[in-house]
């Protein structure tokens, strides 16, 4: 067989597409990227980055560049509830400013101890981000306008051909992932159906949806209260949410259609009489564009791979956008699949390390997707008062119950510790269980655990510095307090190629944090091993973790 071109064919150029290229490349992995776009999102799409994804752009070196991506450095990020919005407000919570968080992360602790916060940012500034540093790596081939209309596995190596500007192109690979969205080409071609709730009917966040991008230099004139990231509307006309882009004049506003409302025939008179409608006044704004889109989605693919074929992000699964879980999940498709692709196209990773894929990732799908369901319950199932928007006694009475609940509920969607961070991995074939059990898992609480197969826990070290920016980029063995030696597993490492760092963090606080004095972290910040000592197989601990 002659040579194949690349060892990676990336099917789809979102933030799961992207994301493997910059992990694949930064390893010296040949990847070719095909996207059918011209290029990265032209609408803002998903609006919040949470902080696990924040942790992942920091390890690649860009987190402060998407930081300063979005809102300006001193907008707030709260999230606002209204009658309409330029009428009664009521409920607020309030969230810092970006410019904050550098200096406001170093305080927290307990479910906040973490490298970085979240940030509120729409999507298309962070493809961008990812788009610029997965262009400067030499082994990634970014081809844009390039529709792929067939993938094949050969059992020895893959292959997708694809059409641009009318000419059709096939290329060979190892491996080949499917990025490409609810559509998929991919998991077409290998026959996966999604299982899970769709077609959900609801007031709100249930049913066919509207979105406009807008331009809207005045709005915040009219806008009854403090700027705000984020702005719902409740009342017995329409029911909305608006998000801040740029924190000056643009913004994307979404309103579920009504019975009668075609998603396909939405004219733009209509269009801006229903954000009339749900702002309570005339408002002069260009629109940027805008779409119709179906909400009520809780679905993930019955499976995630087969032969040498992968499906990550919408392709795998697929959200109602309630708590933003849907593409940070794709983040972490990505971040797990990456560094095992290269792990064995580098020579080191063991023929089961790539199985290991769908076993870790699937559950972890279903699990943000029941959570976004339940948020999407919360929000879209709640029948505000009758008397809501009236003056007066009842109205009043109205908007203190309305009030309380939504606060109640921006707290449980929007502090969400536990789901940014208590991903699990438990049960998987490359992780070393030490017999003891994660705290529950929880969306609004996260109690940092050193138990395999989670997050390893964050702490900032006496120097200021994050422990994670001591890891090294594949695995690292943490040395802690009092820890043994540890000659034996380095050698095991080495004598299956594994590349390992060795860090050792002194002081009681690190080896409390971990309850072990030695932790093998794997490349994407996730324990595979702890223990008090070397176990008297080092080699077998190595390929275990391996996929050997």
């Amino acid at each position: 067989m002659k040579p194949l071109d690349t060892d990676v064919i990336i099917v789809g150029g979102g933030p799961c597409g992207l994301m493997l290229a910059n992990e694949l490349g930064r390893r010296g992995i040949r990847a070719i990227l095909f996207d059918q776009d011209a290029s990265t999102a032209i609408n803002p799409q998903a609006n919040a980055t949470q902080a696990r994804t924040m942790e992942h752009f920091r390890r690649l070196g860009f987190v402060d560049e998407v930081r300063a991506q979005g809102l300006p450095a001193d907008y707030p990020t709260d999230i606002a509830y209204f009658t309409r919005y330029s009428a009664y407000e009521l409920a607020r919570f309030q969230l810092p400013a970006s410019g904050e968080t550098k200096d406001l992360i170093k305080q927290m602790s307990g479910a906040w101890s973490a490298a970085e916060l979240p940030h509120r940012v729409s999507q298309m500034y962070v493809e961008r981000v990812m788009l610029k540093h997965a262009a400067k790596l030499p082994t990634i081939d970014l081809r844009y306008e390039h529709e792929v209309t067939a993938v094949a596995d050969h059992g020895d190596h893959v292959s997708a051909t694809a059409r641009h500007k009318g000419r059709e192109t096939t290329v060979t690979a190892s491996y080949l992932i499917g990025a490409d969205g609810a559509r998929s080409v991919a998991r077409r071609h290998l026959g996966f159906q999604y299982t899970g709730e769709s077609g959900v009917q609801r007031d709100f966040m249930g049913g066919d949806m509207h979105a406009i991008y807008m331009r809207a230099p005045h709005l915040y004139d009219l806008i009854n209260g403090e700027r705000a990231w984020m702005y719902w509307s409740f009342n017995k006309d329409r029911r909305s949410f608006m998000a801040a882009v740029d924190g000056k004049d643009e913004f994307v506003f979404h309103t579920q259609l009504k019975p009668g409302e075609d998603k396909d025939k939405v004219s733009e008179t209509h269009a801006r009489a229903m954000f009339a409608q749900t702002m309570g006044c005339e408002v002069d704004f260009d629109i940027i564009a805008r779409s119709s889109w179906t909400a009520g989605f809780a679905l993930v693919a019955e499976h995630l791979q087969h032969g040498r074929i992968f499906i990550g992000g919408d392709a795998a699964h697929l959200f109602t956008p309630a708590g933003g879980l849907g593409y940070n999940t794709a983040i972490e498709d990505a971040v797990n699949l990456g560094w095992k692709l290269a792990a064995v196209l580098n020579g080191w990773g063991g023929p089961a390390l790539l199985a290991s894929y769908e076993p870790e990732r699937r559950p972890g799908a279903v699990r943000n997707t029941t959570y976004a369901r339940g948020f999407a319950d919360s929000i879209g199932l709640y029948t505000a008062p009758p008397a809501l928007e009236e003056d007066g006694p009842a109205g009043d009475a109205a908007r203190t119950e309305a009030g309380a609940y939504l606060n109640r509920h921006t707290r449980a969607e929007f502090n969400i510790p536990g789901i940014t961070f208590g991903t699990r991995c438990d049960g998987s074939p490359i992780i070393v269980s030490d017999g003891t059990a994660p705290p529950p898992d929880a969306a609004n609480d996260y109690v940092p655990t050193a138990c395999p197969g989670g997050r390893a826990p964050h702490l900032w070290l006496p120097d200021g510095a994050s422990l994670y920016d001591k890891f090294g980029f594949e695995f690292t063995l943490l040395r802690l307090d009092g820890a043994p030696e540890t000659k034996d597993l380095e050698a095991a490492a080495a004598s299956r190629n594994l590349p390992l760092s060795v860090v050792d963090i002194p002081g009681e606080e690190a080896r409390d944090l971990y309850e072990a004095p030695l932790a093998l972290i794997r490349p994407d910040q996730v324990v595979a091993w702890r223990g008090d000592a070397v176990p008297h197989d080092p080699a077998a601990l190595v390929d275990t973790v391996r996929g050997g």
